[in-house]
């Protein structure tokens, strides 16, 4: 015990070295924790940097390719469309779009985005996203959400350029109608593909611009060209930096029509803003040289975003888009010379015959009045010249509605045409029904009131402007019936062969020789003025229950030789000779000028 005693009491506490030991053993302890630290710091980024590298540097690469190169589509020049004589009607300018690169920003982002450029370009944010997710939010090329920016808008987006990555403005080329409202129902517009138009058209990209109405439509595939693509880079802000590479677009080609511009000029100023049409074709081929029709509307308006104000106006009662000149009408006297046709041709009449004009005859119990005290026994051309309305009630009984109604047709009225030649949205083809046609139509019997009214062209006699152009140029060119057509490379082909009719020469003649004595001594009296070739023509006035009466004239000229046919209609305008013939004086006028015709202003 004593040993162990001795053995403990020589351990001596020594708290100065134990407080040594202690200091040593922490500061190693720290530095141990520090380098710990210090290399953890260092090892993740390395860690990091290695697996963006090795594991996620193809991923990452591509990611940084495809943010500084973009694939961008070129689009081609549509081609223009020409009148006649090589005048523009619809051509190209440069102008700004806004393009949005939906890759670039989140589903999120986009919505911030959009609702920053909602103002700015005037287009509710809604429809902004909708478009961009009709894209895809993932797609390397980029969607247009704006065209023809104008310059306020323009300034406004560079002047936020850098809070709005993935904008884009880019120059392109944008449609013009240099002559605005000039021939818009036939001109048709442009406007981006739909959906519809985009799954029928596989080849076509996001945007594609394509003819929505009239000449636009109907020639589309030769207009539209064929668009390109460029490889540009371009830096953080989206700015182009270099081209890495074109394919150049293919322009699209251009069109001629038979359109004469001058005509259509002439023939919608005089037409000024009265409701109705003009039509004008070549007798010897259905060239059309004008087609007019009021109101009408600026195709320039759909080259950039519609504002409400002119969506209203052209969803308005007067019906803008309407073109009246293939509409149906009542046509009232202008239909006298397919009364005259049918008493001929049917054999009930020959071209001597004559009948009384009275001023009122009584048909089935029915009187039905002259608009005179009549002219008393007079033939088939007295009777055109002065449209003697008692003279056609008794050829139009006689004859029967079956004749009438079959060399309208003949004729050009009621479905003989193609309109489809003419690529018009919404035409349509007149009637001259029969009792059977009516009862299938409207379930009535057919009365002796209808036949005396069809006589005359009222009732359920309908034509169109088209129709009565087709119809006076039938008399006029010797029994040939014409297609109307709209593009020059069709003139003279198979698709627009003329049709011989089956009317007699005599029955041609006699009628051809009353719409001249319509001109010399008749209701059309004003039209020889000396200012056009002697002409033949047929004065219309039209009862239109509730309304003011319709205004309508048909003509040709010259007399010996024609060569231009015309129809016009002036809804409200009263008497034919008063506000339809003049326009289609004017129309003349302005034809026979370039053709060198000097006036003698005198009549002939």
């Amino acid at each position: 015990m004593a040993s162990d005693f001795s053995f403990k009491s020589q351990v001596k506490f020594d708290k100065n070295g134990l407080d040594n030991t202690a200091q040593r053993h922490s500061r190693s302890l720290q530095v141990m924790v520090f380098m710990l630290i210090v290399t953890t710091l260092v090892t993740l980024p390395i860690f990091r940097l290695a697996e963006l590298q090795l594991i996620q540097g193809a991923y990452n690469r591509q990611r940084a390719e495809n943010n500084r190169i973009r694939p961008v589509l070129v689009a081609a020049n549509r081609g223009q469309i020409l009148d006649r004589s090589g005048k523009i009607l619809a051509a190209n300018r440069s102008s700004r779009s806004v393009y949005l690169w939906p890759k670039e920003r989140s589903v999120q982002e986009w919505q911030k985005a959009a609702a920053t450029l909602s103002p700015i370009v005037n287009i509710p944010a809604a429809e902004i996203v909708k478009k961009i997710g009709q894209a895809g939010y993932k797609s390397a090329l980029p969607v247009r959400i704006s065209k023809d920016i104008d310059v306020g808008t323009f300034v406004a987006l560079k002047e936020q350029a850098n809070t709005l990555r993935g904008v884009e403005i880019r120059v392109e080329s944008n449609r013009d109608y240099p002559n605005q409202q000039l021939a818009s129902h036939l001109l048709g517009y442009v406007g981006e593909a739909s959906l519809d138009e985009l799954k029928a058209n596989p080849e076509y990209p996001m945007g594609m611009i394509v003819g929505k109405m009239g000449v636009e439509k109907l020639v589309n595939p030769t207009l539209e060209g064929v668009w390109g693509s460029r490889l540009i880079e371009v830096n953080a802000k989206g700015e182009d930096i270099q081209d890495l590479g074109e394919q150049e677009p293919i322009p699209g080609k251009s069109v001629q029509l038979t359109l004469d511009l001058n005509m259509q000029k002439t023939a919608e100023k005089a037409l000024g803003n009265r409701l109705g049409a003009v039509v004008a074709i070549d007798v010897k081929t259905g060239a059309l040289l004008t087609m007019a029709s009021w109101p009408t509307f600026d195709p320039n308006i759909f080259t950039r975003r519609v504002s409400q104000k002119e969506w209203d106006r052209l969803q308005g009662p007067d019906k803008p888009f309407l073109n009246r000149a293939v509409q149906g009408y009542p046509v009232g006297s202008t239909f006298k010379i397919v009364t005259s046709v049918a008493g001929m041709e049917s054999g009930k009449f020959s071209p001597s015959s004559t009948l009384v004009s009275s001023a009122s005859i009584n048909i089935g119990g029915i009187t039905f009045n002259e608009h005179s005290a009549g002219y008393g026994v007079i033939g088939f051309r007295d009777a055109l010249a002065y449209s003697s309305n008692t003279f056609f009630y008794q050829v139009g009984m006689a004859a029967g509605p079956e004749q009438m109604s079959k060399w309208a047709k003949e004729m050009g009225i009621g479905g003989s045409i193609n309109l489809g030649l003419l690529g018009l949205d919404a035409a349509n083809h007149g009637q001259v029904p029969t009792p059977a046609m009516k009862k299938k139509m409207y379930g009535e019997d057919w009365y002796v009131a209808d036949t005396v009214t069809m006589a005359i062209g009222q009732g359920l006699v309908l034509c169109t402007p088209l129709e009565l152009a087709v119809m006076v140029s039938t008399v006029a060119n010797g029994g040939w019936r014409v297609q109307p057509h709209l593009l020059a490379s069709q003139t003279n082909t198979p698709i627009t062969k003329k049709v011989k009719t089956a009317i007699k020469p005599a029955t041609l003649n006699v009628v051809r020789q009353g719409l001249i004595d319509v001109v010399l001594k008749g209701t059309g009296r004003a039209m020889n003025d000396g200012t056009i070739p002697l002409s033949g023509g047929k004065t219309g006035t039209v009862e239109m229950p509730g309304h003011a009466d319709n205004s309508m004239y048909v003509g040709f000229a010259p007399a010996d030789k024609p060569e231009v046919a015309i129809a016009v209609i002036v809804e409200g305008g009263g008497f034919g000779a008063v506000s339809a013939a003049p326009i289609a004086q004017e129309v003349f006028r302005t034809y026979f000028q370039k053709q060198g015709f000097k006036p003698t202003n005198k009549p002939l």
